[in-house]
């Protein structure tokens, strides 16, 4: 079975392709505007995309577009007129993989499909040694392969196909949307709408229009009925972003929508049945708030039935490397077709040394950045922000190490008497490399990755150091005992 993202702005061309879709046995997931696809391609990865051609706002080529550069192992299939033939070439010179012409047969429409998919996993399966090791590190869109994102993927395999309201934390940039969409597009609510607002981006009454709509004259302004975000979700779920800015006013409707399971538009005096999934989340611990009544106890309670908190990005540092490998693909604009910017090892050191305080929002952001402004598609330090730039120079080991250890200023060193540079480089690297592990926390991997060796490079001179430590200690042993 293959989810099918399915783009049109004709319900009924969504509808009767959805049909088809789930007859072959696969997952149709249907929308009927370009824009809101494209939000979903940035956090999901299909096995197959189906769109069509002329569409208002973002197009089928758009949408092509943005394919090849967000998920370009993923097919895609252009639905056309045949006055259209001019659009479906320029479509396929950009990449896409077949086309179907309307009106078209259903046996002809279904074969496109199959070869399509059959051609998605050929692909899988040549890449699959190459991106294997990448792949398993990837969730739902989501990065990460420390301990804390494990822990994070396994609750959400967990709890995604129950109806219970989930409260998810974390600081801003952490990719709670991310989760959130996990968890929607792993439930049995897949197929249906999922809506997403942010509760601190606008004021109270338009908040209170936008969730749960309201009625024609209902205040100024109001010229038509308007469906809110619960009703628009019916049968799928509704992400409430930064509930903590939630005043305390729609907090007391929004316990009542909770409960009653009904919501009444602005101005009218009905209500209407809702069956939607509610998942939330702060940026903020809300524990503060309940004590001060800045925040609803009994809503808290109705929103956290089962909490997610995800982790800062320096509390998995291990996740940088892949989210920097992934962003560098994401975000090379430009290049040929598999060519992707690299990076080397200054630059790479430095966004391992920083803290990112915006999280992985702002480490894509500086990727983004990077992949702009770096020659010859090579990422030095100079293309990074100046603040991670400074970041990396201020937690730079100190490299004036001699045998008494510690930092020094150059111009007093002296080589001490009957030693070698040689010898003095080498107590140099040794120095280096321990204050690399002790800042790593003696993860060798991620320390050769710092100090721009290979890992296989790291232990062979820690075996040569242990084998030069104990060849000295014989030596020590035998003057002592020679006397």
């Amino acid at each position: 079975m293959a989810r099918v993202l399915i783009i049109d702005d004709d319900p009924a061309m969504v509808q009767v392709i959805s049909d088809l879709c789930v007859q072959a046995g696969h997952t149709p997931i249907p929308y009927t505007s370009g824009a809101r696809a494209l939000e979903f391609m940035r956090g999901h990865a299909p096995e197959l995309i189906i769109t069509d051609v002329l569409m208002e706002g973002v197009s089928g080529i758009d949408v092509l577009h943005a394919a090849r550069a967000l998920l370009p192992q993923v097919p895609v299939v252009l639905i056309s007129a045949s006055k259209q033939l001019e659009v479906v070439v320029q479509g396929m010179r950009a990449g896409a993989f077949d086309y179907v012409l309307k009106p078209f047969k259903v046996d002809e429409f279904l074969a496109v499909v199959r070869r399509s998919l059959d051609e998605n996993a050929s692909v899988e399966g040549q890449q699959h040694n190459a991106s294997g090791a990448r792949e398993h590190l990837r969730f739902e869109n989501i990065i990460g392969k420390s301990p804390r994102m494990r822990e994070v993927f396994g609750l959400i395999e967990k709890v995604a196909n129950t109806d219970s309201t989930i409260l998810i934390g974390g600081e801003s940039g952490t990719g709670k949307e991310l989760v959130a969409r996990a968890l929607h597009f792993k439930s049995e609510r897949k197929a249906k709408p999922f809506v997403a607002i942010n509760c601190s981006a606008l004021p109270e009454n338009l908040l209170e229009s936008e969730l749960f709509g309201h009625k024609k004259g209902a205040f100024t302004g109001a010229v038509q009925d308007k469906v809110g975000l619960f009703e628009e979700a019916e049968g799928g779920t509704v992400f409430l972003d930064e509930i903590n800015s939630m005043a305390p006013l729609l907090q007391t409707k929004l316990l009542r929508v909770l409960q009653e399971r009904t919501v009444r538009r602005v101005g009218d005096n009905r209500t209407t049945p809702i069956h939607v999934r509610v998942l939330a989340a702060t940026n903020e611990p809300l524990h503060d708030k309940l004590k001060t009544g800045g925040f609803r106890q009994d809503l808290y309670y109705r929103l956290a039935v089962i909490q997610l908190e995800i982790p800062a990005l320096r509390q998995r540092a291990d996740d940088i490397p892949l989210l920097v490998e992934h962003f560098l693909r994401k975000h090379s604009y430009g290049r040929s077709r598999g060519e992707y910017a690299q990076i080397d090892g200054a630059a790479s050191h430095a966004l391992c040394s920083y803290d990112w305080p915006g999280n992985v929002r702002e480490l894509e952001n500086a990727m983004e950045r990077a992949c702009v402004l770096c020659d010859h598609g090579l990422i030095q330090m100079r293309d990074l922000p100046s603040h991670v730039q400074d970041s990396s120079f201020t937690r730079t080991l100190p490299l004036a190490f001699v045998e008494g250890g510690g930092e020094v200023d150059l111009n007093s060193v002296l080589l001490p008497i009957g030693k070698s540079l040689e010898y003095v480089l080498s107590t140099v690297e040794r120095r280096f490399i321990e204050e690399t592990l002790l800042f790593n926390e003696g993860i060798r991997e991620r320390a050769a990755h710092m100090l721009g060796i290979s890992t296989a490079t790291l232990y062979r001179k820690i075996e040569n150091e242990r084998r030069s430590q104990s060849k000295g200690a014989v030596e020590q042993s035998a003057r002592s005992l020679l006397g």
